[in-house]
This record gives structure tokens, C-alpha cells and sequence, in this order.
């Protein structure tokens, strides 16, 4: 069998287990006796073992079974979770991620982790504790609340469901209620039972069936299989509350369960009960997971056939499928064209119902293509963790928004930048321990990113509560530098200050580290992202904390823009930067230091002649009283740009321009339009300074 057919599976799913380690390993360090962190660990870890070792890469395989080794000690309480122990762990993590990355570059996945490997042994043997059971009052009191299975039967489809859900974190719960014998309306308690149950989680099973015990045709005890995320004892509460109710038995099914029940059915070929002495392994506590198992439970309802509600595709597909539709896009244009030089009724119809199909069309694609920005924040924290450790500082981060969605040519991009982002928050911003306390903060810092949708924009925000920008620090860098001199520093506002950190080559840092000091990284951010068609701004308040505030488009492809007229050429406005269209008299316009603006709505606003940038004739205009402009916008600066007139609004696709025209000023691309004419299209963030 050709196992390379599986290798890109193989790769991400590799990739996701790791930075489920990664996610839960940062939880055990804030929760040292929480075993269920410890089991979910465990069962990635487990999970990659055997895939690496089908697929033939030992080295992977290895290294994972000792980090299953110290993990399986952990959770036996052999040993206990301390800060050198998880830092080993980590290091092991690490290992293993550069292994896979080597295999996706198309290594062999080989590495010397001998030296690991020696201090993982040390740690699973070295710190030996005492092999004591926990009490048996425990394990009576446990067992009086989880009791042995109801004798149910499953079919593999039942099976596999609850596997899978406790795999994910969940409790598969055998909920059996009984009925006062003196019940008269056995149905109602049945309806209320089931609305408290359902409410807490995915019923998958009942005995008797639904059907049944609408009919009430059941004597005074009937079960229900629930995959939930509570607690046997919050259940029961929350059940015995009904009237009515005599008693409620809760049974956990775990995985050992599940196998057991599959093999007896396997090696007899009959129906056989569960076996009775399931409350001899099964847990007192299952773990907790963070997905829901609705789709699970809705599965089982309908049938086997519609229990996969997803699958992987190759991003080099989308990438080819969105190639294939701008180049739909190109040609709806153009029939639009033609369409309204024709005024054939006929072709009109055809043409706008043809619009609106590939416009819903047009939405599928974008959506298929569109991520979670938590496939970029999920490394994080661990960064932050080794780094605070390396800045011997005390710094918490809290991520809000991560199922925020973005283009997956934007996520592509904005990783580094957003690393830079924080390495400046965590060494410029957050103060050391001593300093908090000295100014009556918290010893601990915060470094909260966000990310959020508004309009057509994605936005992403990294706020600390640390020291701000210091301006005084910042302007005499800025005048040694020769950014700024010392009379423009003298009118500039907090903010714009606060901004000359962007500036390329700059740096507070009194001395180079491995952290920062460099005077390179807030530049290639504010590069990286304008060249994505985004904005970044900061906000700062000395000795509070910062904002840095990063402004992205939803997507890059298909983007809505103004076609305007410049000397009988057209040019290419891209909407997201407009605020408003206008059309002025030439006697309102004035100057200011040499400057023409305007006066919009009480806002000074500069005027910008784009026959004078792109260097065409302005003599034709020059006879005109009106002037036409688009008021566009970067940031808080605004600026008019001076067009000859306006042509309308419409959607386009964005090509570049090759590698031979990247330097082009103030143009970030082209298109083609309906008429096969091309149009630039102009790049506001480059005419606003």
C-alpha cells in the first residue's frame, strides 16, 4: 500500500495534535492537579504516536512515546507537574513540530533528540512517589452515584459516536430515571426529563425508543444516552427536580468500556449486555472538552450517511477554483458591456440573473476560503510564556475573538507581524514585576488581542496595561535619528508620536538582546500591512498601557472599487478607502503652506491632483469651474483625490503588477474590465502621509 497518498493528512493532522499539546499544556501549568488536562494531553500525544509510526516515522514515534511515559506518570501520581518538568515537555513539543516541518519540506522527519530523551527518562524515573490508591471511601462514594450499565445494547454507529465524543472531551452518560409508581402522567415527567437533558448536552440513545414512551408503552424506568459536558451529580440534580421522580441512576461509559463491550460482541457474534462490572473501570469524572456534540447527536437521528458534515480540501484547489472565478468575474463584466450597448431585453435578463448567480457564487467560494484567526493567535501563548520567562516578567494574555474570520491570503501574512506586535508589548510595554508594584499596579501585566469584524474589515487589536509611550524618549530618538526635526516634533500630537515607532530603523531599547533592540520589526509590520491593503494606528497613554490597532480587508481577490477618469484613462478606487464623492467649485478650493485643500464639513482636508502624481497633461481641466474629488481616508488622515470625472462603482479583480513594476508609486495593482481596457488601481495608503 502507497502510504504517500496520506502524507498531507498525515501533516495536518500532526500539526493540529501538537497545538492541541501546546494549548493544554499552557492550561496544566495553571492547573497542576487537574488529571483531565493531563488525559487530553495524553491522548494526543497517543494519537500521533500511532499515526507517525504507520507511516513509518520512528523517530517521531519514539519521542512520543517517552513524552507519553512522563505524562502516563503524571497522571498515575507518580510524579508531580512542576515548571521544569512542562518546560522539558514543551521542549519535547517543540522537537517534535520541527520533525513534521522537516517532513512536510520533504525530509525524513529525523532528529537527534537523544539528550531529550535521556532527561524525559530521568523525569519519569527520577522522582519516584509513593504508589498509594486514592481511598477506598472515595471509590464507595463514587460508585454509589455511578452504577453499572442498564444492560443497553449499541450498534457500531452508537459506538463510534461516543468514542468520538469522548475523544473531544465529553461525557457519555447512561441516564437512567424511575418513575414514583404512583405516577399518573408518565409521558409529561418524560417530556420534562428530556427538556433539562437536551438542554445540557446531545441525547443519542433511548430505552425504550421515543415512540414508545410517547406511547407509554414502558413500565416506570426508561434510560436515556447522553453526551454531555456537566457532571453526573449536576444532572441528577437538575433531573430530581421534576415531580414524580423516584430516583436517578447515572452510569459513565468511558473508552475501556466501549472496547470491552466491542470485543464481547466481536468474540460471541451475539447480543449481549454490558457488562455489569463496568463501575470497576469507569471513572469517577470524565473529561472536559470545548466542542459541541450537536452534530453527533443529529447525526444518529438521521442516519450514518450524514455524520461527516465535513471534509479536508487542498488549499492549492481553492486557490485554483478562485483563479478560475475572477476570471468569470472578468467576463460577467464584460457581458455587462455589451448588454447595455445592445438594450436587448433578453440578453438584460439573462445578464442580471447571470449577475445574481455568480454573485452567490462569488460569496461560497470567499467563504470557503476564509479562516479563523485562531490558526494564527494558537501560538501565542506560548510564545508569550517563554518569553515572559526570558524577561523575567509576570504576564498574562487573554485572546478574544479568535473564531474571527479572514482570508486565508491574509492569514498567510499576518502572522509575523503580529509576533513583532507582541515582542514589543511584552519588552517595551509590560514593566518588570518591581516596577508594577512601585507604580500601584498589579505584578502581574495583561496583553489582551482581539480581533473583531466591522464592515468590510477585519480588525485586530493588541492592548497592554504597561508603561505606554514614553514621548519624550520617543522624540529625541526620533530628532537623533533624523526622523522628525525639533520643530515638527514640538506640533506633533501624542498620537502621531506614539506612531514614529513605526518608523523604520527605530528603537528605545538601550542595549540589543534577543528580544529587541535592532531598530527592525514595528517597520515590517506597518509595511506588511499596507502592502495587504491594511492600516495599522497606536494609541498610547504614558505610564496606562498601549493600543496598537491593526486594520485588515476581509479578502484580496475580489475587491469593490470607483472607477474614475483621469486624462481619458481609467483608474481604480478601491472602496474600503472612500469616504465620500464630491463635486466642488474650483473658487473653494485654497492654499495652505503651499498646499490647495478644502473645507469638508469643517475638517481641513488636503487636496491630491493624481494627473500630477502619474504625470499627465492637466491642461484640459484647467477651463473647468467644478472640480470632481473622492475624499478617501487612512487612518484619521484624510486626503482629496482629484480626478476628472466619476465613471461608477464596480467589483473587480486584483492582479499585480509582476515583479517588474513593484515599485511603482501609489499603484498596488491593476485590473481588466468589461471592455478588456486595463485599469490601475490607485494605492490610497501610499498618497497620504
Amino acid at each position: 500500500m502507497d502510504i504517500n497518498q496520506y502524507l498531507d493528512m498525515f501533516i495536518e493532522e500532526s500539526k493540529e495534535h501538537l497545538q492541541a499539546c501546546n494549548e493544554q499544556l499552557l492550561a496544566l501549568e495553571s492547573n497542576p492537579d487537574d488529571l483531565a488536562i493531563v488525559n487530553e494531553i495524553f491522548r494526543a500525544a497517543h494519537t500521533l504516536k500511532g499515526m507517525s509510526a504507520t507511516m513509518g516515522y520512528e523517530d517521531i514515534a519514539d519521542l512520543t512515546h517517552k513524552m507519553e511515559n512522563v505524562l502516563d506518570a503524571i497522571r498515575n501520581s507518580k510524579i508531580g507537574v512542576t515548571t521544569e518538568i512542562l518546560d522539558v515537555v514543551f521542549e519535547a513539543v517543540d522537537d517534535l513540530e520541527l520533525m513534521v516541518l522537516d517532513i512536510e519540506a520533504g525530509g525524513d522527519g529525523k532528529k537527534d533528540v537523544s539528550k531529550l530523551v535521556d532527561t524525559l527518562n530521568r523525569i519519569e524515573a527520577g522522582q519516584p512517589l509513593d504508589l498509594v490508591e486514592k481511598p477506598a471511601a472515595t471509590t464507595e462514594e463514587s460508585a454509589k452515584e455511578v452504577i453499572t450499565s442498564g444492560g443497553l445494547h449499541y450498534d457500531e454507529f452508537e459506538l463510534t459516536v461516543i468514542s468520538q465524543s469522548s475523544e473531544q472531551g465529553f461525557n457519555a452518560l447512561e441516564v437512567t430515571v424511575q418513575l414514583r409508581d404512583d405516577c399518573l402522567l408518565k409521558v409529561a415527567r418524560v417530556f420534562m426529563a428530556f427538556e433539562i437533558l437536551e438542554k445540557s448536552g446531545e441525547v443519542i440513545k433511548t430505552v425504550p425508543t421515543v415512540e414508545k414512551l410517547e406511547n407509554e408503552e414502558f413500565d416506570q424506568n426508561f434510560t436515556i444516552v447522553l453526551l454531555t459536558h456537566e457532571d453526573a451529580e449536576e444532572l441528577k440534580a437538575k433531573v430530581m427536580k421534576v415531580s414524580e421522580i423516584e430516583d436517578v441512576h447515572i452510569t459513565y461509559i468511558t473508552d475501556e468500556y466501549v472496547q470491552r463491550y466491542q470485543r464481547t460482541e466481536h468474540e460471541d457474534s451475539v447480543d449481549q449486555q454490558a457488562n455489569p462490572q463496568a463501575q470497576n473501570i469507569l471513572p469517577p469524572k470524565a473529561e472536559k472538552g470545548k466542542v459541541t456534540p450537536k452534530e453527533a447527536g443529529k447525526a444518529k437521528k438521521s442516519s450514518p450517511s450524514t455524520s461527516n458534515k465535513t471534509i479536508r480540501v487542498n488549499i492549492d484547489r481553492l486557490d485554483i477554483l478562485m483563479n478560475l472565478f475572477e476570471e468569470l468575474v472578468i467576463d460577467r463584466g464584460r457581458l455587462q458591456s455589451i448588454a447595455s450597448e445592445l438594450h436587448n431585453p433578453e440578453l438584460n435578463e439573462s445578464v442580471e440573473r447571470m449577475t445574481r448567480v455568480s454573485g452567490d457564487l462569488q460569496n461560497i467560494i470567499l467563504n470557503m476560503r476564509m479562516v479563523p484567526v485562531e490558526t494564527v493567535f494558537n501560538r501565542f501563548p506560548k510564545m508569550v510564556r517563554q518569553l515572559a520567562r526570558d524577561l523575567d516578567k509576570k504576564i498574562n494574555l487573554e485572546i478574544i475573538g479568535a473564531e474571527t474570520e479572514l482570508d486565508r491570503t491574509v492569514i498567510d501574512e499576518i502572522g509575523d507581524p503580529l509576533v513583532h506586535l507582541i515582542r514589543n508589548a511584552l519588552d517595551h510595554g509590560i514593566e518588570s514585576p518591581e516596577d508594577r508594584i512601585a507604580k500601584g499596579k498589579p505584578e502581574e501585566g495583561t496583553v489582551t488581542l482581539r480581533a473583531y469584524h466591522s464592515g468590510n474589515h477585519v480588525f485586530i487589536e493588541l492592548e497592554d496595561d504597561g508603561a505606554g509611550v514614553n514621548r519624550e524618549r520617543v522624540v529625541g530618538k526620533a530628532i537623533e535619528k533624523g526622523i522628525v526635526t525639533e520643530e515638527a516634533a514640538a506640533t506633533l500630537s501624542n498620537k502621531q508620536v506614539a506612531e514614529l515607532i513605526l518608523a523604520s530603523g527605530f528603537s528605545t531599547a538601550a542595549s540589543i538582546t534577543d528580544v529587541s533592540g535592532r531598530g527592525v520589526g514595528l517597520d515590517v509590520v506597518k509595511n506588511t500591512i499596507e502592502s495587504l491593503g491594511g492600516h495599522i494606528s497606536i494609541d498610547s497613554t504614558e505610564g496606562k498601557g498601549s493600543l496598537f490597532q491593526v486594520q485588515l480587508p476581509l479578502t484580496l481577490s475580489i475587491i469593490s472599487v470607483m472607477l474614475v477618469e483621469l486624462d481619458q484613462e481609467i483608474y481604480a478606487i478601491p472602496l474600503s478607502s472612500i469616504i465620500e464623492t464630491a463635486i466642488i467649485q474650483k473658487s473653494d478650493i485654497l492654499n495652505a503652506h503651499n498646499q490647495p485643500v478644502v473645507d469638508f464639513r469643517g475638517t481641513i482636508v488636503p487636496l491630491v491632483d493624481l494627473k500630477e502624481i502619474f504625470e499627465m497633461d492637466n491642461s484640459t481641466s484647467e477651463n473647468d469651474d467644478f472640480q470632481s474629488i473622492v475624499i478617501v481616508r487612512k487612518g484619521e488622515s484624510l486626503a482629496g483625490l482629484v480626478v476628472d470625472s466619476f465613471i461608477g462603482q464596480q467589483e473587480i479583480v486584483l492582479k499585480s503588477l509582476g515583479n517588474y513594476l513593484q515599485s511603482v508609486f501609489a499603484i498596488s495593482g491593476a485590473t481588466i474590465l468589461g471592455n478588456g481596457q486595463v485599469a490601475l488601481i490607485v494605492d490610497c495608503n501610499a498618497l497620504i502621509k
